[in-house]
């Protein structure tokens, strides 16, 4: 068909237009239809359901992350337990208030039993948690490299916990004499009023926050 002849269509008698241009119609109306329904209704639909296939792997992850737990909830136990026990021997391990001094004593004498001179010995302030309480001490001794090895040896085998960090050497006028400078942390138990002081502690600030 002609331009011309596309022209003096009439609109209103659809039903006398040759089928070609009846044919053309109804393509326009099709496509114009499909896009129209894609964009106002198709296109929403299409966007939630790639929303539920995601929403849908990540269940299936959960699911078997879950599924894997469940299977291994006896050994989970078992290695809570275990935790707990190691846990509850360290503390056994620690100190309680009135044995801190002996502690003390047996770090000093630790230095001085490999000849060592302590030129600084000053237990700092402690911190208290919710199962113990850390105390550091800051040292400076000197003596020989040898012995001040022996020394780090022997504090990490007494019968409680001690740690020596910020470790730092350096020379003296004498040769033979080296510096050390460190922080020992000890450890003790809480006594049991430490312990509800610190706990009711806690709960306050929980109110608090709440």
């Amino acid at each position: 068909m002609t331009l011309d002849e596309l022209r003096n269509l009439d609109p209103k008698d659809i039903g006398n237009w040759p089928i070609a241009a009846q044919i053309g119609l109804i393509v326009v109306l099709f496509f114009t239809l499909t896009l129209g329904g894609y964009f106002y209704v198709w296109g929403s639909q299409m966007d939630e359901l790639e929303t539920g296939r995601a929403k849908e792997e990540q269940l299936k992850v959960d699911f078997v992350e879950k599924k894997r737990k469940a299977i291994n909830l006896d050994a989970y136990r078992q290695q809570l337990q275990d935790i707990q026990q190691s846990f509850g021997a360290l503390l056994r391990q620690l100190p309680n208030k009135s044995e801190m001094e002996s502690l003390l004593t047996e770090i000093n004498q630790a230095g001085v039993g490999r000849g060592l001179f302590f030129e600084l010995f000053k237990p700092g302030t402690e911190v208290k948690t919710a199962e113990f309480a850390e105390l550091p001490i800051d040292i400076r001794i000197s003596g020989n490299y040898h012995d001040l090895a022996a020394f780090v040896s022997d504090v990490a085998q007494l019968s409680r916990i001690v740690t020596l960090s910020n470790l730092s050497l350096t020379s003296t006028k004498d040769p033979e004499v080296i510096s050390m400078q460190a922080i020992a942390k000890t450890y003790r138990s809480l006594d049991e009023a430490e312990a509800q002081a610190l706990h009711q502690a806690a709960l306050d600030a929980k109110k608090k926050q709440k």
